[in-house]
């Protein structure tokens, strides 16, 4: 069965051939189904042959509407707060990278970035947990998606103790859609690795003290792409490309052989 996301890659696809009749089909079929990106809808290349057609205007006035509906019924200072926390736990983490190219790993100006990374985490987990006290675990309906990821990302960012606390809190939210599969899913792994076992999804990285990052051991690697189709994650090859690492089965299985006791 499609989802939003697969009419609306068909619909890319059906642009790019230039047929515009069956592309605009598949983009309704999207937003009626549930897409609401309008920001990525706007800016995506692989539809700009579609912006001159008289129904690209009526495609984007539909979606408008259909946000302005959804966001009637957001709780509007608590999706602010949360979208404040998360811009705050992202900017010094975007801040981390060029430090260090800049100045090295082991510099003071990384060690520095990351204590006051640590400072601010402490204060957002303070207000999250606050959140979860008086409200539950938030989800997009009342907040939006980036506002109700917030949750997990701040929980991810915390110690062990504070991930093992509310991964099954966050398990329930999943199956009630307050959360994403995905994301627990990463939640999942941080957990194993912190406990010592071997991740599901293979999305935990280790660092060296010179900051080179290496595969933390997966338990069945070579059904480690289907489990990650199924919570809608990208695969393995591409989600290690973006830290110049390549992902090899066998490669991985005979690094991580456990040895005879």
């Amino acid at each position: 069965s499609k989802n939003k996301n697969d009419f609306y890659n068909a619909a890319c696809y059906a642009s790019l051939a230039g047929d515009k009749d069956q592309a605009f089909t598949w983009l309704e079929l999207a937003v009626q189904i549930g897409y609401d990106n309008l920001n990525h809808l706007k800016d995506d290349s692989d539809l700009l042959n579609l912006q001159t057609d008289a129904r690209w205007g009526k495609l984007i006035t539909q979606l408008n509407e259909r946000i302005a509906f959804i966001e009637s019924n957001y709780d509007k200072p608590l999706q602010k707060q949360l979208l404040q926390i998360y811009q705050d736990d992202q900017q010094g983490r975007n801040q981390l990278t060029p430090l260090i190219k800049k100045y090295g790993f082991k510099s003071k100006e990384v060690k520095e970035k990351w204590d006051s990374i640590n400072e601010l985490d402490k204060n957002n987990l303070a207000q999250i947990e606050a959140i979860i006290k008086e409200h539950g675990w938030v989800g997009p309906n009342k907040v939006g998606n980036q506002a109700s990821n917030t949750i997990y990302l701040v929980i991810q960012h915390a110690d062990l103790k504070i991930q093992q606390q509310y991964l099954p809190m966050m398990r329930e939210a999943v199956k009630d859609k307050r959360a994403k599969a995905g994301s627990l899913a990463l939640l999942e792994d941080r957990v194993a690795v912190g406990e010592g076992r071997n991740q599901i999804y293979g999305s935990q990285l280790t660092s060296d003290e010179n900051g080179q990052f290496s595969l933390s051991p997966i338990e069945d690697p070579d059904n480690v792409d289907a489990r990650r189709a199924s919570v809608g994650l990208q695969t393995m090859a591409e989600n290690l490309k973006r830290w110049n690492l390549t992902w090899d089965v066998e490669a991985h299985k005979k690094a991580n052989l456990k040895p005879n006791k």
